[in-house]
């Protein structure tokens, strides 16, 4: 099975360490990934089981986990260690998440061609037995929902637009996290969006 939240051995011998003590603080991993560079950078994305994740919250995470990586010591070299919320674009990792996120636009890869192509960007439209389907637009120029099997996919995540920005601050407002005076209105090319400040 494809695990898009840990690709390489390294991510998921790291997954498998940090996801208990995240899981034990009550948050969910979203994804680790090791990246190189001068000095690597090991970045874990979480969230509440509900969604979202705050400031705080990605402190007392980095703290437990620095300690855990401390004594289990699976990187070899120097890193920086970078705990973070998913974002707004976010990937998409685990198969709830394409139902969670359905009606919402998403990009897709796959690990191997499927009808001659890799790519397929489109609208989420649920789970159907194992398959995540998506809306994309067919040959004719018309809607088409197709499934492609978790299994395949080699990267996911949601495509920003207005729409989802929108629902985001939506929910962090419902939330009490911001308020009405946290928003200024920008304008954009067809129109304007809430944005916080």
């Amino acid at each position: 099975m494809t695990d898009l939240v840990a690709k390489t051995a390294i991510d998921r011998r790291l997954a498998g360490i940090l996801t208990p003590v995240i899981e034990g603080m009550g948050y969910e991993l979203v994804r680790v990934r090791l990246m190189g560079g001068k000095i690597k950078t090991l970045q874990l994305m979480a969230e509440r089981p509900d969604g979202g994740i705050e400031v705080d919250d990605c402190a007392e995470i980095s703290t437990a986990v620095s300690a855990v990586l401390d004594v289990e010591d699976p990187v070899e070299d120097a890193y920086t260690l970078e705990v973070s919320s998913p974002g707004i674009d976010r990937p998409l990792t685990r198969l709830k998440d394409f139902e969670t996120w359905e009606g919402y636009e998403a990009k897709l890869e796959t690990t191997e061609l499927i009808d001659g192509r890799r790519r397929f960007k489109g609208l989420l439209a649920g789970l159907e037995d194992g398959e995540v389907l998506i809306e994309i637009t067919g040959a004719d120029g018309q809607p088409v929902t197709i499934g492609l099997e978790f299994d395949w996919l080699s990267d996911a995540k949601l495509v920003l637009t207005e729409e989802l920005i929108r629902e985001m601050l939506k929910a962090r407002k419902d939330a009490g996290i911001i308020d009405d005076k946290d928003f200024d209105e920008i304008e954009t090319d067809e129109g304007s969006v809430p944005q916080e400040d």
